[in-house]
């Protein structure tokens, strides 16, 4: 019982300073008079994108509800503790998840506008697309969804993770995921880059310029350019291409406008911020806050596809299902 007052003095403190933020806080600067930014820093979070309807518009938990919440998820993970997904080959257990925040998060969600914390409506006529780990969906190409597909019968037909070209959590903007939430952010003086572990992508932001490339040089991540506003580093980028999603399954990033800000919020943290505009997409913008904790660990290489065999053994599993493939002869069947 003494235990539970504690945690519940402490989560109380901390509920109650984190609607605050420090105004007076300075951040360091660099060596050409910037806000300090770079380092390694790990944006994991237990957050919830949207916001359960129950809070409405309150963006930060009472002290009860963070130890209710908590208490619910150590549940959840012991009673899934050494399990692996169900049916295939098995997936990844509670071991291999990364969803924790580095230090106490206390939103009710990562978006905060809509006031609801809840994604806007979806413009009638927008592509909507879900992947997924279970069974392929209808569609077409290009596949614009993360994870999953529309078939096997060419990598074309797999989503944009699966296919090594965008990672699933670092798609701009990033957020949160599964595993390998870490980014990286480098400064010179007309520069900025800002590295996401997750397939390694490292997105060139050009300090200074006013002007963004002509709409017809598009890119997956877009074209980047930025400023400095106080402790801030404000990121605009244009000019992506159609062959990934806006935001939560919808859209075509042809038309996204995406604005990013990243405060130096105090020694060990810089505050995410990230602003969806698509008018095709969605009638509102989107609005959302991630933490993201400095840790003093390196980034390592990220090979994607496990050695590059990855895509090659789902092809050769459907090739197989099919009876097109003899498996133990390497080769294909003559029908």
């Amino acid at each position: 019982m003494k235990k539970q007052f504690l945690l519940s003095a402490a989560v109380a403190v901390a509920v109650a300073g984190s609607a605050i933020a420090d105004d007076n806080y300075s951040a360091p600067l660099n060596e050409w008079g910037q806000p300090d930014l770079r380092g390694v820093f790990n944006f994991s979070s237990n957050t919830p994108m949207e916001r359960n309807r129950q809070y409405g518009d309150r963006q930060f938990y009472t002290a009860e509800e963070v130890i209710e919440r908590d208490r619910r998820i150590a549940e959840e993970a012991a009673a899934s503790d050494g399990q692996s997904s169900q049916g295939g080959v098995g997936g990844y257990n509670r071991a291999w998840v990364e969803d924790m925040p580095q230090e106490l998060n206390l939103r009710t969600s990562i978006i905060i506008y809509p006031e609801d914390g809840r994604t806007p409506a979806r413009v009638p006529g927008a592509p909507i697309a879900f992947g997924g780990l279970g069974p392929d969906y209808d569609g077409e190409r290009p596949v614009r969804v993360a994870v999953g597909g529309i078939g096997k019968d060419g990598p074309e037909d797999r989503g944009i993770s699966e296919r090594c070209l965008l990672g699933f959590n670092s798609v701009p903007p990033f957020t949160p995921s599964m595993y390998n939430n870490n980014v990286q952010l480098f400064q010179t003086e007309d520069h900025a880059v800002i590295m996401n572990e997750m397939i390694h992508e490292a997105r060139i932001v050009r300090l200074h310029d006013k002007d963004h490339l002509p709409e017809s040089i598009t890119q997956w991540t877009g074209d980047s350019i930025g400023w400095y506003e106080g402790n801030s580093l404000v990121v605009e980028t244009k000019n992506f291409n159609y062959k990934s999603q806006t935001f939560r399954g919808t859209g075509i990033s042809s038309n996204k406008t995406l604005i990013e800000k990243f405060t130096r919020t105090s020694d060990d943290i810089v505050e995410y911020e990230f602003t969806v505009i698509d008018p095709l997409a969605f009638e509102d913008k989107i609005v959302g806050v991630v933490p993201m904790v400095q840790t003093e660990e390196p980034l390592f290489e990220y090979a994607c596809h496990e050695g590059n065999y990855g895509m090659i053994n789902i092809l050769q599993g459907q090739r197989v299902e099919d009876g097109t493939w003899d498996y133990e002869n390497n080769r294909a069947i003559r029908q």
